[in-house]
């Protein structure tokens, strides 16, 4: 089978599972603004802590990948189980760490300046919400072991099935009926929390009941912590955690200071955030199929192959990610119209996902970028690149811009400033960590008796 169809057919995969996933953000928010207005904003403060909080720690357990994918190149079958167990270990840590700030949030919306009016809902959202943060994380552990397997497909299965039960849910939990009293955004957490315990019981059958999984014994005792391996979990999966934190604090806490602005300004944000979200998801299921093929190859001595799937992975990157833009650049009031029936918060969508256009091609470039470098254990450069741009140019810039005024301007009182500030950065981003990928591939290629790299 050709490289450019195992990829393909790997990413495409993913790609319906991550799809099915968002549609889960995406009909929360729907459903919450036809329900109110203030709904849909409680719903953009609560959803940007939760993603913060999630992403950066799911991104540890992402990091997991290339290890398990480079063990399986190596044909290191029961050592794949053995380290799959001794994840569990770290998920510990991460489950704590990831319900404390979800459970205690109040500090972090006063210093935001969230709007009292929103701050019960966004507190009650967020309680629900730390309950269903361990069934999700172990979850995505069992998705990432199918990943690196070059086998998405039962994880895809599982991620639609559950669409199925989390839309007619939340619909159900949010407006109320049959005996349930209306919950607002808070009925979108119960209806997460229920299927993120459905995803995690289908999972632990799947892995007792598929012949798949028979060559890894994943069902061996466990072992006793072996810290030097969680620690090298730890030394790939943190860096590239706080990389995820970076990037995706940087746009989500723009809910909260666009929060500031009122409901229309929130609201429509939240519609401009969820598009590129949904976006996302290709560059996404792209970085995932690449890094399985490339830490594979990389695994099993052949750093040419590997070289391979990077430039077919970036090209088709790029150019889907192209041709996204322009369809969302043109269809813009169409998109923010399936959101809100509400003509401003419709209008100032549609100019903000302009911006999304742009901010999605640089997005994409990026994401494939920053999962390729840990196939090449590159992980504290993109953390640093991350941190000084995303958080200093992007949030902080489009701080400026917005509330503040620069070089004698006055504040513009827009939340366009921030998607204005956030794109240029990302791009920078982008720009910056395609030359660090393109050095990490070359130097990992043997040198033939001359000194010159091997084609």
């Amino acid at each position: 089978m050709s490289e450019l169809k195992v990829i393909s057919q790997h990413a495409g995969t993913v790609l319906v599972g991550q799809l099915a996933v968002m549609a889960f953000g995406v009909a929360d928010t729907v459903i919450a603004g036809r329900y109110s207005d203030a709904a849909l904003a409680a719903l953009s403060v609560g959803s940007a802590l939760y993603v913060s909080i999630y992403v950066g720690l799911i991104g540890i357990v992402q990091a997991l990948l290339p290890i398990w994918a480079e063990m399986l190149g190596a044909r290191r079958h029961e050592a794949v189980g053995q380290s799959l167990r001794q994840s569990l270990y770290l998920c510990g840590f991460i489950t704590v760490a990831g319900m404390l700030p979800m459970l205690f949030p109040g500090a972090l919306l006063r210093w935001a300046q969230v709007p009292e009016l929103m701050r019960d809902e966004v507190q009650r959202y967020l309680a629900v919400l730390a309950f269903a943060f361990a069934p999700s994380l172990l979850f995505r552990v069992y998705s990432t072991f199918n990943q690196s397997l070059g086998r998405p497909l039962l994880v895809t299965w599982l991620q639609v099935g559950a669409l199925a039960v989390k839309i007619p849910l939340s619909i159900w939990l949010v407006a109320g009926g049959g005996g349930v009293e209306p919950m607002g955004a808070v009925g979108c957490a119960w209806a997460t929390l229920v299927v993120n315990y459905l995803l995690l019981a289908l999972a632990i059958v799947m892995l007792r009941t598929q012949t798949l999984y028979k060559p890894f014994r994943v069902w061996r005792a466990m072992e006793r912590p072996d810290w030097r391996q969680i620690g090298n979990f730890a030394r790939l999966g943190i860096p590239g955690g706080l990389a995820y934190l970076v990037e995706v604090t940087s746009f989500t806490l723009m809910a909260l200071f666009i929060a500031r602005l009122g409901t229309v300004a929130s609201a429509s944000h939240q519609i401009a955030a969820s598009v590129a979200a949904v976006l996302y998801m290709m560059p996404l299921s792209m970085a995932i199929a690449c890094s399985a093929r490339v830490s594979f190859w990389l695994g099993a001595g052949k750093p040419e192959y590997a070289k391979r799937a990077v430039l077919l992975g970036t090209k088709i990157t790029v150019l889907v990610a192209i041709a996204l833009a322009a369809i969302v650049s043109v269809a813009g009031r169409l998109l923010a119209g399936w959101y809100s029936a509400n003509p401003e918060i419709v209008a100032l969508a549609s100019s903000l996902l302009v911006w999304v256009a742009f901010y999605h091609v640089a997005d994409a470039t990026q994401a494939l970028c920053a999962f390729l470098l840990r196939c090449y254990r590159i992980t504290i450069a993109p953390l640093a690149l991350y941190g000084v741009l995303l958080w200093g140019l992007g949030l902080y810039g489009g701080y400026q811009l917005a509330y503040v005024g620069l070089a004698g301007s006055l504040a513009t009182q827009s939340a366009g400033s921030f998607w204005t500030a956030s794109t240029i950065a990302l791009s920078l981003v982008a720009a910056c960590l395609a030359g660090l990928l393109w050095y990490a591939v070359h130097r990992s290629l043997p040198k033939n008796p001359e000194g010159s790299q091997a084609a």
